[in-house]
Order: C-alpha cells, then structure tokens, then sequence
C-alpha cells in the first residue's frame, strides 16, 4: 500500500516542476523537480524515486516524447470523414506529388520572392538608419515645428496686434540681421 507521502511525491512528479528552487531538489526523469525531505525517516535514494516516477507516467502524455501529447492510435482521418461532402481527399496540399519541372517553377517563385523581400528589408532598414537628408522622420519633425511656430505666432498677432511679417521683421531687426534705421 502507498503512503500518503509517496503518494504525493508522485503527484508532485505527475505534476511538473515548481517555479522555487531549494538544495534540496531530486529530478525525475522527465526534467521535472521533486522537494524531498532528507531528515525523513523514509528517505529513499534518487534513482528508486526515478524508478517509481517511471512506473507511473504522466497521464495524457506521448511515452516516446513526454513533451508531446499522447498519441492514441494511428489515426486515419479521410477513413474517418471521408463520407462528409466538405471532406477533400484528393489534390490536398502536401499529398500533392509533383515533378521535377513544376518544382523547379515553385523553387524559382520563392527565391524571386525572397529576393524582393530582402530587398525591401535592407530598404526599410536603411531608412530607418539614416539621421540626415529627406527622411521621414525630419519631414515629420518639420511639420510638427512649422504647425507649433504658426499657432504661435497667430496667437502672438491676437494679443499684440503685429501681423506675421511684421513679427519677422521684428526679429530679424532685434537679431541683428537687418538695421534699425527702417
């Protein structure tokens, strides 16, 4: 008869790993972590609890591969639903044989196609690279500065009453750029 404690230290294994780490961890043969007390007086060495992990597999798991599902049978699936009028059995991508010629075709298509899309990679890329020039990003920028500068400067002519040019003027004289004598 199984203990309790067995019992749940082969739950634990069903189970999977917990996401804590202790020095005191075994690991079962799927990877997954085990918490053992080894002040306990029923403390059996690492490979018996390997051996029992072993005699009871995780439920619902492929016993070749434990990271895939279980497989129950070989399934034939056009058997299955070959009866139902949306069912394809016949040119089904995949099942398809095809010759030589219609394979060099297909491999000529992808490779044009992976060369245009290299090519608009390397473009986006460099255009995202660059700082400097007719970019996108300095277009953007300039339109955000232009629109921000005239609201400023119609607000200016609202309180003040100078007009844009006259505002211009007014900078370039108080910049130096022009003379004061008109």
């Amino acid at each position: 008869m199984i203990s309790s404690r067995q019992l749940l230290i082969l739950t634990l294994a069903a189970v999977g790993s917990s996401a804590f780490t202790s020095p005191n961890l075994l690991t079962n043969t799927r990877g997954s972590a085990l918490f053992v007390d080894p002040e306990a007086s029923d403390f059996k060495a690492s490979s018996e609890l390997e051996e029992r992990a072993k005699n009871f597999p995780e439920p619902g798991r492929n016993p070749d591969r434990p990271e895939l599902p279980e497989v129950k049978g070989d399934f034939d699936w056009d058997e299955k639903f070959g009866g139902d009028d949306d069912w394809i059995t016949e040119n089904v991508p995949g099942k398809i044989v095809l010759n030589d010629i219609q394979l060099a075709e297909q491999a000529a298509a992808l490779d044009k196609l992976e060369e245009k899309w290299r090519k608009e990679r390397q473009q986006q890329e460099y255009d995202d690279a660059r700082l400097l020039g007719w970019t996108t990003t300095a277009e953007t920028y300039n339109g955000r500065y232009a629109m921000f500068f005239l609201v400023v400067g119609l607000l200016t002519e609202y309180w003040t009453g100078i007009t844009l040019p006259g505002q211009v003027e007014e900078m370039l004289r108080v910049g130096g750029v022009i003379g004061f004598d008109g």
